[in-house]
């Protein structure tokens, strides 16, 4: 539940599936804003490994015991994130960055979001070194081929990983 007032922060992305590193941008979110929406984004043009209701449902098993769990809502959304944003009365669009690499795509994002709505800032912040090197896509390709991946994600979604890859049943 939203109440007014309060400063609300929208995390967008995939989370397919939600890793560690996604954890730590979250709880530094909270730190800022009153609110976090973790957004799970529907695009149907890339090829997800989870529905989005998996993804859903595995983050919200991740946040279940989480100290913070009253300020987390999550929800999925489509179409243009300045558009979720207003309907959210969000002030900020918080994006994780993990190296160099990330900045350009983010910042030409970033711009086009400004573009569209100036209401809406967005905030960047920097992956703490421990998740410096984890993505969505290592995971899976660790997890495809039997790696252990305990550490790098909640344990609800090592869980859904070992239905979706059972080489991993052992780890």
């Amino acid at each position: 539940m939203i109440e007014k007032g309060e400063r609300i922060a929208i995390y967008p992305g995939s989370f397919d599936p939600l890793t560690n590193g996604h954890v730590d941008i979250i709880e530094r979110g909270l730190k800022i804003f009153d609110k976090v929406i973790i957004a799970v984004l529907y695009n149907p043009s890339k090829k997800a490994l989870f529905s989005v209701e998996e993804r859903i449902d595995m983050i919200q098993k991740s946040f279940l015991t989480h100290s913070n769990q009253d300020s987390i809502m999550i929800d999925s959304f489509d179409g243009l994130l300045v558009d979720y944003a207003r309907m959210k009365n969000a002030a900020a669009i918080i994006r994780g960055m993990r190296a160099i690499s990330d900045f350009e795509n983010e910042f030409q994002m970033a711009l086009m979001n400004r573009r569209l709505n100036r209401d809406v800032q967005t905030i960047f912040l920097m992956t703490g070194l421990r998740w410096i090197f984890i993505s969505s896509s290592i995971i899976k390709e660790v997890a495809r081929f039997g790696g252990d991946i305990s550490g790098m994600a909640p344990h609800p979604v090592k869980c859904k990983m070992k239905e979706k890859f059972p080489l991993l049943m052992g780890k």
